[in-house]
Parts: C-alpha cells; structure tokens; sequence
C-alpha cells in the first residue's frame, strides 16, 4: 500500500483493470504520447501499446460516438473529455446513443463504458475549464454520474466503473487530483456504484456533499465541532442513482440537511436533494433545508473563482443559521 495522489491512484486503477481485462481500451485527446493534461494516463500507451491507448483528434463527438460504437461491439473503452467544459460536442452521443442504447435494443446492446472528465474549478484556468455540469449529466435517464472525493475512492469508483455494463461519467475534481497523497491498496477492489460514504458521524445536521467539496464540509465540521455543533458528513460519490436511503436516513436522526455543492445554485443537484427529503422526511426536519451553492453565474476568471466557489466560511453560517431555527 503506497500513499498517492488522486491522479496517481486513478492512473493505477486503469492500469489493473486494463492489465485485468484486454476488452478495455483508452482514447482521448492526448492521453497516450502525453498521458492526458493532468498526466492521469501517464505511461499507459508505453505498457499496453498503441492499440489499447489511442489520442484522438480534438473532437468530443468523435470521441463519445467512437467510444459507444467500441462498447456496443464487445469492447469497454474508457474515454477522457480534457475538461467537462467540452462536453457540449459530446452531448449528442450521450444522451441520443449512450444512455439509450440498452434501451433501444430491449437489452441486446450495452453500452460499457467511461467517460472521465476533469470537474470543477480552483485552478486559475481560462473559460470552460471550470464548469460543474454535473445536474445536466444526471437529467438523463440511463446514465451513471460518479464523482470521487479522495485517491482511494477515485480508484475504488473507477474500476467500479470500468466493470459496469452501463455508461459511467467519472467526474474528477481537479481541485483534489493533486491536494493530498492517501494509502491506496492496488489490490483490484471496487467500490459499489450507487452508494453514499459517511465521512463523519454526527447528531445535530447532515451535510451532503460531493467532489471537491466534500474537504471544505469536513473542515467546517470540524470547526463546528469545537462549538458544540455534531455534524455528520456524507459524500454522495455517485450522483446519479443517489442513494437517498443513507441520505434520509441522516436526516432522520439528525433533523437538519445543509447540501454543498460547486455548481450552481439554479436547478442543482442540491435542489433534486432537498426535494426528495422534503417528500420522504419533512416531519422528521427541525429546521429548513439550507444549500450552499455557486452562484447563478458563468465562473469567473482566474482569481475570483475562490469568491465564487463555497468556502468553509459559508458552509458554517449556513449551519449556525440551521441550527438557529
């Protein structure tokens, strides 16, 4: 067991299952010269050849179109989009051919396989390269939406992943693919698809979070701790299906939901969240539910990404205001 990054671990998660599994296959913009922009692909063509790790042109229809073809013919290809701002190209094949084609085929067609996509901001980048989109992800039925929060996760849910007989977009915070090194077993164990991670237990509130948010939401419980506040802390992991049993099951017993998301405010995950508790355990809630968001606006550039990004600050006033009512 080696402590690793999150980049590293999924890089090593490719590697086991594509040793594993000779069906898998990578294609991308870069992702075998280079090993990807942020590397996550890094030395995969040099081991498996230039059959099995394919670049591509710089086109995201051709990539997502490539890749369902690929998996309808027996393969799994694991496909990367650079940034999730470039999904749009891509959008055509997502959601007419890949969430469909079981569908379609009344099952004598899967679809296995991976879309990765760096997710989120707090890089400094240009336009595009900081986009949470994940709510226009999960609005299509047929689609599995993932998004890893720490290196053992992001390796877990990859390979979790990679095995699925239906489509997976893997959505990886860049914000966290370099923040912290965590021991990751290379032992081939997955993770299940379709379950939350208590992070934290706690009595009083339940934060629900994903993705790079879930490091500010255990910051703040920990501060919230020293004032008497007991949060429980679940990273939601798969956004689509939402495992909203261990959701509702936090909220009753602990009366209280704060959601924390990147993206924005408007039509969010979050309100998808807050809705199906407000149906399920409305009686059961002490306070209104609170959601601390991004704002109903494009990202901004380079150094006002932090205003707009949830801070622990703002996590903890939503809190305080909860554990107020």
């Amino acid at each position: 067991m080696a402590k690793m990054t999150m980049v590293e671990a999924i890089n090593m998660a490719h590697a086991w299952e594509m040793a594993r599994d000779p069906s898998v296959v990578v294609l991308g913009e870069d992702v075998g010269i280079n090993g990807g922009v942020f590397r996550a692909t890094v030395g995969l063509q040099q081991r498996f050849g230039k059959q099995r790790v394919q670049d591509t042109p710089l086109a995201e229809g051709l990539i997502a179109g490539t890749a369902v073809g690929l998996a309808a013919q027996g393969l799994r290809p694991v496909a990367e989009i650079q940034f999730m701002g470039f999904i749009y190209p891509a959008l055509d094949q997502i959601a007419s051919h890949m969430a469909r084609l079981r569908n379609r085929t009344r099952g004598r067609l899967t679809c296995p396989l991976v879309m990765r996509m760096p997710h989120g901001g707090g890089i400094h980048a240009p336009e595009h390269h900081s986009e949470s989109l994940e709510a226009l992800l999960c609005h299509h039925p047929g689609l599995q939406v993932v998004c890893p929060s720490s290196p053992a996760r992001a390796y877990g849910l990859l390979l979790a992943a990679i095995r699925s007989p239906d489509p997976v977009l893997f959505l990886e915070p860049v914000r966290l693919y370099r923040f912290a090194r965590q021991e990751v077993a290379d032992d081939g164990q997955a993770l299940p698809l379709g379950r939350c991670f208590v992070l934290r237990e706690g009595s009083d509130l339940t934060l629900v979070t994903w993705g790079a948010m879930t490091v500010d939401s255990l910051k703040a419980a920990e501060q919230l701790a020293a004032e008497g506040v007991s949060c429980e802390v679940l990273d939601v992991g798969t956004l689509s299906p939402i495992d909203f049993d261990a959701i509702l099951d936090s909220v009753v017993k602990t009366g209280r939901l704060v959601v924390v998301h990147e993206a924005a405010r408007n039509c969010g995950v979050g309100a998808e969240i807050a809705a199906t508790v407000a149906e399920h355990a409305l009686y059961d809630l002490l306070a209104p539910i609170r959601r601390v968001t991004g704002y109903d606006t494009i990202m901004p550039l380079y150094r006002l990404e932090h205003d707009y990004i949830p801070g622990v600050a703002r996590i903890v006033d939503a809190v305080r205001a909860a554990m107020a009512e």
